[in-house]
């Protein structure tokens, strides 16, 4: 478990899920510009930055070749990590494709599977949530595709400039590969996230659960010490959360 401890008058803040791109760059800047603005405002007290996966609504990383765009949110990612500020991040399912390029060019750890952490005294257990559960089976078929090495490599073969519009096609229109294609609330005891995190608290605790992907702002108790978080989107929420060191709270940015 990895401690970070947080100073006095700072915080740590969470975000996922903005799908810059979809469903055009050109609408999508309008959401870049209003998170790269809440980036600007919280790298004055954040002790640290989760950003909880997909950023982007289609990533691929070739081998000198990263997709165009997104230059005012990898500017400003860049400017908070120079400062010194750490930011830590999770790829979502529209993201699994991540390969160095955000840990060489912007010093941000990528992490392909949920972290445990401590702030201050406080236990975290964090991840983007896709695949975890006892549903999202058909995602997760998918996902064993999209992540096996000969299917990469063929997609990797094909011109950037094919390859990319084919899968920002995909991206947008497919609601498997979204992960969205119920997003509304599905009841306490239907939600697959908190049932996969009452699983982990009978082997160990945590404070606090973490997550994004299922694009719902979401707090649940559950037990008398634990909480379950799902940190909405940057596409119709503008949700965050935010860690003083005591309290965690899931804020709307307006």
């Amino acid at each position: 478990m990895t401690t970070i401890n947080i100073p006095e008058g700072k915080k740590v803040y969470f975000a996922s899920d903005n799908h810059l791109g979809a469903p055009t760059m050109e609408a999508s800047k309008i959401r870049e510009k209003k998170f790269v603005a809440w980036l600007d405002e919280i790298k004055e007290d954040a002790a640290a930055i989760f950003l909880m996966g997909d950023l982007f609504d289609f990533w691929f990383e070739y081998k000198t070749v990263v997709p165009k765009g997104f230059t005012r949110t990898l500017g400003k990612l860049a400017e908070i990590t120079d400062a010194g500020v750490p930011i830590y991040y999770f790829v979502g399912n529209h993201d699994l494709w991540m390969n160095g390029y955000f840990e060489e060019e912007l010093n941000i750890p990528v992490y392909h599977k949920p972290q445990q952490y401590l702030l201050n005294k406080t236990s975290f257990f964090i991840g983007h949530g896709d695949g975890l559960g006892p549903h999202d089976k058909g995602y997760k078929r998918m996902k064993k595709l999209f992540t096996n090495p000969v299917a990469k490599w063929f997609f990797r073969w094909m011109h950037p400039d094919i390859g990319v519009k084919v899968a920002q096609y995909f991206s947008v229109k497919n609601k498997l590969i979204s992960g969205d294609d119920d997003a509304a609330f599905l009841g306490e005891d239907n939600e697959w996230l908190v049932q996969y995190a009452k699983r982990k608290l009978a082997s160990q605790h945590y404070d606090h659960f973490i997550f994004g992907h299922r694009h719902l702002p979401l707090e649940i108790k559950l037990n008398a010490q634990s909480k379950y978080t799902n940190l909405g989107d940057w596409v119709k929420y503008f949700t965050y959360a935010v860690f003083d060191g005591d309290t965690l709270k899931l804020k709307h940015y307006k």
